[in-house]
């Protein structure tokens, strides 16, 4: 089954400027974890923002789960897409406890069914135990986990990483790499992965995107 289908994508931040992204056509099976590689100015976090729908683009289309999201006649906003993001930064609320944040998205459901989902989530991402923290109680691979799981919990039809190891030291890349890719399994998660790093790439995803600047 077909997740995202984009079609002649193009998009550019000027009408004097070429286009960052021209005529782009791309499409994700159920489960599928894809790399998006390339160098800086490619387009590579463009294109997750086009996909959220934190940008419009130019022309061309996105649908997501069978439903176009963007047309020339449409624009579905970004809370409407069933779409979940990992930013660099992980952008956790420091305020909010471990499990303040993976609950952040989930107002919608009863509380019971609330806790039932936190419980999930953190033992999806091996943080039972750790919901009354605070993001700076955390280590940094704990942090991202949190983020994943934020991410996760409210069933998204796709979730869209941007560089989230840039901000980790080596030994921790390696470690989390393989847990990430174990996490997005269990999830039976489709992901797009915007990443500088080919060793990111090769160990998570299935296949690759090249982008061209």
């Amino acid at each position: 089954m077909k997740i995202v289908n984009i079609g002649k994508l193009s998009f550019s931040y000027s009408s004097k400027q070429k286009p960052v992204i021209d005529r782009f056509s791309f499409d994700m099976e159920k489960g599928e974890i894809v790399g998006i590689l390339g160098p800086s100015g490619s387009g590579k976090s463009t294109l997750l923002r086009l996909v959220a729908g934190l940008e419009s683009p130019t022309g061309g289309s996105i649908a997501i789960s069978g439903r176009t999201v963007v047309d020339d006649t449409s624009f579905i906003p970004p809370e409407n897409r069933g779409v979940g993001m990992v930013f660099q930064d992980y952008a956790l609320f420091p305020h909010m406890t471990v499990a303040g944040n993976i609950e952040f998205g989930l107002h919608r459901l009863s509380k019971k069914e609330r806790a039932a989902r936190l419980a999930e989530m953190l033992e999806l991402v091996q943080l039972s135990g750790f919901e009354k923290r605070y993001p700076h109680e955390l280590s940094g691979g704990q942090q991202q986990r949190v983020a994943l799981a934020r991410a996760l919990a409210p069933r998204p039809s796709i979730l869209l990483m941007d560089e989230p190891f840039s901000n980790l030291d080596a030994d921790l890349k390696v470690s989390i790499r393989s847990e990430l890719r174990d996490i997005l399994r269990k999830a039976e998660m489709t992901c797009l992965f915007v990443s500088h790093d080919h060793q990111d790439v090769d160990a998570i995803c299935d296949r690759t995107v090249m982008m061209v600047s």
